[in-house]
């Protein structure tokens, strides 16, 4: 554990990254609709999510390239390449503004179950005022511009989260063999064919890829690092699953249905296992909300970067600049609740095209020798990442059609 600590690398942020409150929002619904039913669905969420993000950390050392970087030097089609470009910029970065202010937004519903809800009054605007110092946390973090700083603070905010939401899970007194039977057994319930596909959905994330590309080549620069980097991407991500399952298994033990977020949650778990359930949630919901509103505009500004052939140093003018928009739009729509139904959908839409093309464009740039060499995907790898691919691409299906409410 000591010599993990010493190693540790981009592996939690990209768990940090995934679960943010909309993954809490689905597991809650997962466990107070289905009970433990679907832990096997976050199971093999688990499992896609560490194949595909062992490629990217791969890429990003070997190549010492981002992802985006990466896109825009393999794809020779100048037609192509100025669609993937797009689709990448459209998806990530207008995608990531629109889903950061219910980043902040969660984070605040955390705090706010805790200490209420103060406000403050601007120009005859009724401001939330916790989204705002959540927001200045996130900016602080991000303008210092040092690796190993955020690195230290989200892994401490990764290790808060996982104890508060296991401790949570504990209180509720689960039944270890129903847990372990569900994780191993599929089973698709009637009307759970939407939840599965959303806990899969939440997890498997395409901005991770190109985060953790990123942040792997940022961490390390020696081909013998790949080790490492393989075994922080597992124990980071199957932390992650951790986090995702004590959350359905804590939702599974109550007996209601109007349940919408983890702070409804905190509170009906309050009264059949005591006030430290709700402590316990809020603070977990607090740690997921703030290491998301600090891990997508860092994403969006990696990739608007790499796209558009910027320096990708933190502290360069342009790269500070993305995150700022995004960080800034996200604390302002949260702090006057509002809602952008129309962004919402597109980033979703956009999502929804850009995953399954940036999983098959991974599977097919891990494959070239001349980006690669010897460290290309084997034969099994390539088999796991088609079975991924396919996954993907009916996620992306999913995605589309519910937003043109065609499902």
């Amino acid at each position: 554990m000591k010599n993990w600590f010493k190693n540790i690398g981009p592996g939690p942020l990209v768990a940090a990254a995934f679960i943010g409150p909309g993954t809490v929002t689905v597991c809650a619904l997962a466990g107070v609709n289905f009970g433990y039913t679907l832990l096997w669905a976050m199971v093999l969420s688990v499992f896609a999510t560490i194949v595909l993000q062992e490629m990217a950390a791969r890429l990003g050392i070997i190549s010492q390239k981002g992802l985006s970087q990466v896109i825009r030097e393999e794809v020779k089609s100048p037609v192509l390449r100025g669609f993937s470009v797009v689709l990448i910029l459209a998806a990530i970065v207008i995608g990531n503004a629109a889903y950061e202010a219910g980043n902040i937004s969660g984070g605040a519903l955390g705090l706010e179950t805790l200490l209420g809800h103060p406000t403050v009054n601007v120009f005859n605007v009724e401001l939330s005022v916790i989204p705002w110092i959540l927001g200045l946390l996130a900016f602080i973090l991000l303008y210092l511009g040092t690796y190993k700083v955020l690195e230290k603070v989200l892994v401490g905010l990764v290790i808060l989260m996982s104890l508060a939401f296991l401790s949570t899970a504990i209180l509720t007194k689960p039944d270890v063999v129903g847990i372990l039977k569900n994780m191993l057994v599929p089973q698709f319930p009637d009307e759970g064919i939407l939840t599965i596909v959303a806990l899969i959905g939440t997890t498997v994330v395409p901005y991770n890829l190109f985060l953790h590309a990123s942040l792997a080549r940022t961490k390390w620069n020696k081909k013998s690092d790949i080790q490492l980097a393989r075994k922080d991407t597992v124990l980071a991500v199957v932390l992650g699953g951790i986090v995702s399952m004590s959350i359905i298994i804590s939702a599974g033990a109550i007996n209601i249905k109007e349940v919408s977020n983890a702070a409804d949650l905190a509170l009906a778990l309050e009264p059949l296992f005591g006030v430290n359930a709700k402590y316990f949630l809020s603070i977990g919901l607090f740690a997921a909300g703030i290491t998301s509103a600090i891990t997508a505009p860092l994403a969006a500004a990696y990739v608007a970067s790499g796209c558009l052939e910027w320096q990708t140093d933190l502290k360069s003018k342009r790269f500070r600049a993305v995150w700022m928009f995004i960080l800034g739009l996200g604390v302002v729509f949260s702090s006057v609740g509002f809602k952008s139904i129309e962004i919402i959908k597109f980033a979703q839409v956009a999502n929804g095209l850009l995953l399954p093309i940036i999983a098959g464009f991974l599977l097919w740039i891990m494959n070239k020798a001349s980006v690669l060499g010897t460290y290309k995907n084997s034969k099994f790898q390539n088999f796991l990442g088609l079975i991924i691919l396919v996954i993907t691409i009916l996620l992306g299906l999913k995605v589309i059609l519910s937003v043109f409410n065609l499902i």
